[in-house]
């Protein structure tokens, strides 16, 4: 198996070649995953869940995050899960201070805000979010990526393609729209709020 960043050790596996409407259905599955962790999190600390400023349950970041990661460091490999978190760790966090500041500069309003929370970074990340972030991305990484990224291509057909295509072009569109929206009122992207009561 190749290895990139050869040194003294070997510390992650190569990227094998998918074509790009299976990265795409990859893009759009981990994408869903984010909007239902983010609710989930919202749901523990504030009891209700949200659209998260989308229209559509795609958090279009995600996906393109993960997928990034693979294109570029792979997966972790066996033995070496600490380093490849650890660089998880640092992408997540300064990828979070990076979309949080773009969005406060363009749009002219905080994103999100973690001040409340110890040991944040900024009000755009913290240890602990990131620290959480990163150990679902790593094991996503680790067990779950390229037995995904099988499953799409064995289960390939002309009309899934499509669908796949079509699947992220909605997000791209849904992505736009709702960041124009939201510089254009100068606020979040609410559509709908729903509070549940887990007692």
């Amino acid at each position: 198996m190749e290895i990139i960043w050869k040194r003294k050790d070997e510390f992650t596996a190569q990227p094998k070649l998918y074509d790009i409407p299976e990265l795409l259905a990859m893009t759009a599955l981990v994408s869903l995953l984010g909007f239902i962790v983010e609710n989930l999190w919202m749901l523990t600390r504030s009891g209700f869940i949200d659209n998260r400023n989308m229209n559509l349950p795609f958090l279009l970041g995600y996906g393109i995050a993960v997928v990034g990661m693979y294109l570029v460091i792979g997966t972790p490999k066996k033995g070496h899960f600490f380093f490849y978190f650890t660089i998880v760790f640092f992408l997540v966090s300064f990828g979070e201070i990076a979309l949080g500041t773009t969005v406060e500069k363009l749009c002219g309003f905080y994103y999100w805000d973690y001040t409340s929370l110890p040991l944040h970074l900024t009000r755009y990340t913290s240890f602990f979010t990131s620290l959480g972030f990163s150990a679902i991305i790593t094991i996503f990484m680790y067990y779950f990526y390229r037995p995904t990224m099988e499953f799409f291509r064995n289960h390939k057909n002309k009309r899934r393609q499509r669908i796949w295509i079509a699947v992220f072009i909605l997000m791209i569109l849904d992505f736009f729209y709702s960041f124009h929206a939201m510089r254009m009122i100068g606020d979040v992207n609410k559509t709908w709020k729903i509070y549940i009561n887990l007692i």
